[in-house]
């Protein structure tokens, strides 16, 4: 089975990254702390093991946000772009802003969490199961 090869990058283009396999886990999380990093009604981030994401350029252009004691934030400090994310609880894997992929991605979203703190003016218009926090075994 072939490996999926996606690209992506900033909005200011000093960022550039490649994936080499698939993108697990992709979720549309309504969350208020989503929805401010985003600055959108949610955020869609999808899980990429370690070994399969490598920076083409820019890796020294990112600024860091230690938003917990276990999760960092990673940022274009050029244009703002939020890139990903790695927690120490999970290592191995990052969690990529989806937006940030110039490619077609071949993976779906599998559920909306924290649907019940989602902004009130915004409509979800899928049939995509609904969590009121995290996923059921997550």
């Amino acid at each position: 089975m072939a490996s999926n090869n996606y690209h992506g990058g900033c909005l200011c283009g000093k960022v550039r990254f490649k994936i080499t396999g698939d993108i697990r886990n992709i979720i549309y999380c309504h969350c208020s702390e989503c929805r401010k990093a985003q600055g959108s009604a949610f955020a869609t981030n999808g899980v990429v093991e370690t070994g399969s994401f490598l920076y083409l350029a820019g890796e020294n252009e990112l600024t860091a946000y230690r938003y917990t004691d276990v999760q960092t934030r990673f940022f274009c400090k050029h244009c703002g772009s939020p890139i990903l994310s790695v927690n120490t609880s999970k290592p191995g894997v990052v969690r990529i802003r989806l937006g940030t992929i110039d490619s077609d991605i071949t993976e779906r979203p599998s559920a909306h969490i924290f649907a019940a703190s989602k902004a009130n003016w915004d409509v979800i218009c899928d049939e995509l199961p609904q969590y009121d926090s995290y996923e059921p075994g997550r």
